[in-house]
């Protein structure tokens, strides 16, 4: 007669098989264009459904909605200057600059010039030209490095509570930026 344990372990075999991966175990850093980044080990890995976006991690909430953050790298002299993707952010939220508190910073990543994009208020979730859900209370934080290779923009949105409380991380995040 076997040993109990030995006929449990084809079906423990199984059940990790069935399992879906926990997204945290996900890539810890990961590539876009020729720069590394170091992914917080509290924020999930997304696998990406669109060409367009060159990675994807969720920041888990507790308290409702998800965040999501998308990176983007178009190549070298494509997806438009800083100040083009600045205002294209703005405008993904109602209301004027002023009363979505538009604003940017400066900052490095490596050798990278990096600029923050910050808003928050109805962001207008969607793709652009196509069709848009409002999202009251929402905020944005956006990084925009400018690489020879091209820029990479990244951008985080979400519940405002959420996205404020994790600006911090996504910055350390970005600063990780590395050849």
């Amino acid at each position: 007669m076997k040993p109990a344990s030995f006929l449990l372990l084809p079906l423990v075999a199984l059940l990790c098989l069935l399992s879906p991966a926990d997204a945290a175990d996900a890539p810890s850093t990961f590539k876009v264009s020729e720069l590394s980044f170091a992914r917080p080990a509290a924020w999930e890995w997304v696998p990406s459904q669109s060409q367009m976006r060159k990675a994807q991690l969720k920041v888990p909430n507790a308290a409702g909605e998800a965040g999501e953050i998308v990176f983007f790298h178009f190549g070298p002299a494509n997806g438009g200057g800083t100040q083009a993707n600045i205002e294209r952010w703005h405008r993904q939220f109602q209301g004027t600059k002023e009363e979505i508190k538009a604003r940017t910073e400066d900052g490095k990543a490596g050798d990278a010039k990096v600029t923050y994009v910050f808003a928050e208020g109805t962001y207008m979730s969607g793709m652009p030209g196509g069709p848009q859900t409002p999202k009251p209370g929402f905020a944005l934080v956006g990084a925009i490095l400018e690489d020879p290779a091209g820029n990479i923009f990244v951008k985080f949105t979400g519940p405002k509570a959420l996205v404020e409380g994790a600006t911090a991380d996504f910055k350390k995040m970005v600063a990780t930026a590395k050849r």
